[in-house]
């Protein structure tokens, strides 16, 4: 992870094979693998015994999360899909090894009750949190405005906008100063695609949040900032995105290729330490030197 090497080359590059899978999607279905950190992530203990709750933990960025924070002394609670069970348990297991204490956490964050839950049972689990991670997320193609359907909308809101306030809102009572909120945001909330607009636009609430409860919080010292990634190969492109563009996926950034999931692991690591106390409401750009405007 710290030797040195040409990052255009060190990881795969396009064109990538022909892939589709239903959502959430599958990482054992993927072709390259992508890589979590599961052998590559080495921690250097920047998050001593913190307690955190990572939404999405199961698959892509969540999971890579996850097994950084673990690397980095902290303990994890990880919310996922139920149906994504058997990954939540791999993710687990890795944490457990590193001597960390796992809580497992199943539940679909669009209804407001489980936010509460999941918060609940990671403060039990964990004996408190003070790190929360809002990663969790969907993301529908639609071509055409012809196309636009509520229901999507609907859908896109309820997973990736809601519960950034219901989660923070259980947790708040919680958290003590020094504590982080880090949410995902993506390129997609600066840059969007035409065929991703709901989604583009989930994303830049995001961002717009990050800013406004930033202020918010700060007053109780506890910091809150985002991460905007550029494309990742992670379960939501054979998921959501069709053949012509997985193929190609990433080809389009100055470096040439789609970011693996442990390649965004070190800003949330960064931003939920003590290194990042003077960095506050901001979304931190790894877009593989695609500009965000």
């Amino acid at each position: 992870m710290y030797t040195a090497q040409d990052p255009t080359t060190q990881y795969p590059r396009p064109p990538f094979p022909p892939q589709q899978q239903s959502g959430p999607g599958d990482i054992h279905q993927m072709d390259p693998a992508p890589d979590h950190g599961e052998t590559t992530y080495i921690g250097l203990g920047r998050l001593p015994g913190r307690k955190a709750l990572i939404t999405g933990a199961d698959s892509g960025i969540g999971r890579a999360i996850a097994i950084a924070y673990a690397r980095e002394g902290a303990d994890v609670a990880l919310s996922y899909l139920p149906e994504e069970q058997a990954q939540a348990e791999e993710v687990a297991a890795l944490v457990e090894k590193e001597g960390r204490t796992a809580v497992l956490l199943p539940g679909d964050l669009q209804v407001e009750q489980t936010n509460i839950d999941v918060v609940e049972k990671a403060v039990a689990g964990l004996g408190g949190i003070d790190i929360l991670v809002i990663n969790a997320g969907t993301m529908p193609t639609v071509d055409s405005i012809d196309d636009f359907e509520t229901k999507t909308l609907d859908h896109v809101v309820k997973a990736n906008i809601y519960p950034l306030f219901w989660l923070t809102k259980a947790a708040s009572p919680h958290l003590q100063p020094g504590a982080a909120i880090i949410t995902t945001s993506s390129i997609q909330g600066f840059q969007p695609s035409p065929s991703l607009a709901e989604y583009a636009v989930s994303k830049a609430g995001i961002a717009n949040w990050t800013r406004a409860l930033s202020q918010q919080l700060i007053e109780r010292g506890i910091r809150v900032n985002g991460v905007a990634p550029g494309p990742v190969w992670t379960p939501l492109q054979p998921a959501f995105v069709p053949n012509e563009k997985i193929e190609q996926f990433g080809a389009q950034t100055p470096i040439g290729r789609a970011a693996q999931p442990v390649e965004l692991a070190p800003a949330f690591v960064f931003l939920a330490s003590q290194e990042a106390s003077y960095v506050i409401g901001e979304t931190i750009a790894v877009t593989g030197g695609s500009p965000m405007h």
